[in-house]
């Protein structure tokens, strides 16, 4: 096989696996921004967390109903509390989001790519 389209198959192939990886890692983070509460499931967007702390702000913590991923109405008891446990489980997925992404960039075969699936 000639060695230019030998190198522009491998490369294809590294693109792939690439695409695949980032892929999955999106998908892993997606998974881990999902939160469970009070029999309900939701997923922490920034938008849920901008709306959270600004209800904290006015002083309304207590007893504060929520609608959940499937638009259940969902009572939220202490939401201070709910506010510290959305930022931080959104954080530690960010934080574990970035170190992999990172990790992935630095790999540059398609066997590096696939060592730690």
């Amino acid at each position: 096989m000639d060695e230019r389209l030998e190198k522009a198959l491998d490369f294809s192939k590294y693109m792939v696996t690439m695409n695949n990886q980032k892929r999955i890692l999106r998908e892993k983070f997606n998974e881990n921004l999902l939160y469970f509460t009070e029999g309900s499931q939701f997923t922490i967007t920034k938008e849920l967390i901008t709306f959270v702390s600004m209800l904290v702000e006015r002083d309304i913590i207590a007893d504060v109903v929520l609608t959940d991923d499937n638009d259940r109405p969902v009572m939220i008891p202490n939401l201070e509390n709910f506010q510290d446990e959305l930022l931080e489980k959104y954080f530690q997925a960010s934080n574990e989001y970035f170190n992999s992404y990172t990790s992935l960039g630095k790999k540059r075969s398609v066997e590096k790519l696939i060592e730690n699936e």
